[in-house]
């Protein structure tokens, strides 16, 4: 494991001292982009919670090189990772910039009060996720695709190397699923950004992944490429798709096998 720069031995996750996933072993190489995939319940937000360090881990470890996470203090690991997870975020009487603005507090001190070079980097960070002129805009007036656009920039103005991310396009019509997914390729490719995120939608994690982890039940059921994961009939005995639920229909059992051999719909 030491080659790579994202990595976890042995991490069990769980509440209350109960395990819910056991041994979980993650590798990732800077700037990869992994997506986590299971039944609704599987501990998708669990697992990345427990990286973000929002959940303590049950056993085990996980590491950004060869520093444990659960080692570094909070101050510093919000320089290194930043979160968006699925709540909607309320925040009256704030503009775009000011929700963006909130992304430097790690480096602001107590007063929160911003440098020049902090605004250098509000503006720099606003101009790559293409969100410039709605700058000046109260957040909680424009659209849930650029809702997610703000804080997704909010979180690279922390400038972190990983991004933990919780389904970040659940609520979007195709159209902002597909930007919102070309952004983050685009902050791979300008920032080194390792994005660790989950995602309901097997068709763009395919497409976007370079690694997928599976879950369902207590361990992982397999981790490894999109041409890996997607093969044979593993997607449809993860997601427990079974012909005799849809016998007498069988445009909707083609459908479903359809989804599951090559992933190009919602599960």
């Amino acid at each position: 494991m030491k080659n790579y720069y994202f990595f976890t031995k042995k991490m069990c996750v769980g509440y209350d001292h109960k395990p819910l996933i056991k041994d979980m072993e993650i590798a990732l190489q800077e700037g990869e982009i992994l997506c986590l995939i299971g039944p609704n319940g599987a501990g998708k937000s669990t697992v990345l919670k427990s990286i973000a360090g929002q959940l303590k881990l049950l056993d085990g470890a996980a590491y950004i090189g060869k520093d444990d996470l659960s080692q570094i203090r909070a101050d510093e690991l919000a320089k290194r990772m930043s979160v968006v997870f699925t709540e909607r975020v309320k925040a009256e009487l704030k503009s775009c910039r000011d929700m963006v603005a909130t992304g430097r507090y790690p480096y602001t001190g107590w007063f929160g009060i911003l440098s020049e070079d902090d605004k250098r980097i509000v503006d720099e960070v606003m101009e790559l996720t293409h969100i410039t002129d709605i700058g000046e805009k109260d957040f909680d007036k424009i659209s849930d695709g650029q809702k997610q656009r703000v804080m997704l920039a909010r979180a690279i103005c922390q400038e972190p190397e990983i991004v933990i991310l919780d389904e970040p396009i659940s609520y979007l019509d195709i159209k902002y699923k597909l930007e919102f997914l070309l952004l983050l390729q685009e902050m791979r490719e300008k920032k080194g950004l390792t994005v660790i995120m989950s995602l309901h939608e097997l068709d763009l994690a395919k497409i976007i992944s370079d690694k997928i982890l599976c879950l369902k039940g207590e361990y992982v059921q397999r981790y490894g490429t999109p041409e890996e994961i997607f093969e044979s009939d593993f997607i449809e005995r993860l997601f427990d798709i079974n012909e005799k639920d849809f016998l007498g229909n069988e445009k909707l059992l083609a459908y479903m096998k359809q989804i599951a051999k090559s992933g190009n719909r919602e599960i």
